[in-house]
């Protein structure tokens, strides 16, 4: 299963459109996540043209998108057990906050957002994700997103482009 994982589109207040290289990508999932700073229901509905679309609300999120989409989610793919959150809060690191969001569930991975940092790294057996943002890349040197193949083991691939029309 190939999943496609953004985070922190910020749209349309970043980008009005979703970059060329994220939908080459697209085009190919059986399912897309997005952990949270979508801005718009607009995002969704993009997404949700190229397959399933998973996904929770965060921080910059208007009440529309609050109402649309947990602050969490589990999803079991495969057998893996998936979770999702933005990570934003108060004290502690973002990937902090994400790991602390799932303690009482037994998880796999975490993909979460927040700081628009691609991250990914092992914490305490559990694979931590941030797959960066498509269209909001602050101080990052490029822009990005995550592919993620869930069979009996779990990949991970970033891609990095330069800008958004590429």
């Amino acid at each position: 299963m190939k999943v496609v994982i953004l985070s922190d589109t910020h749209m349309p207040k970043r980008e009005k459109k979703l970059p060329p290289r994220l939908i080459q990508e697209l085009k190919t999932a059986n399912l897309i996540i997005h952990a949270g700073d979508w801005n718009s229901m607009e995002v969704y509905n993009m997404l949700r043209k190229y397959g399933p679309v998973k996904g929770v609300y965060g921080n910059a999120d208007n009440e529309e998108m609050t109402t649309n989409f947990p602050a969490k989610e589990l999803l079991t793919i495969n057998g893996f057990q998936i979770g999702i959150v933005h990570g934003h809060g108060e004290k502690k690191t973002t990937e902090r906050r994400a790991f602390d969001a799932f303690v009482e569930e037994k998880v796999d991975a975490i993909i979460f957002g927040h700081s628009h940092i691609p991250f990914l790294r092992y914490f305490k057996k559990v694979l931590l994700l941030n797959p960066g943002s498509p269209t909001d890349k602050r101080t990052q040197p490029y822009y990005s997103f995550a592919m993620m193949e869930i069979d009996e083991e779990i990949r991970v691939e970033f891609v990095f482009f330069k800008n958004n029309e590429s």
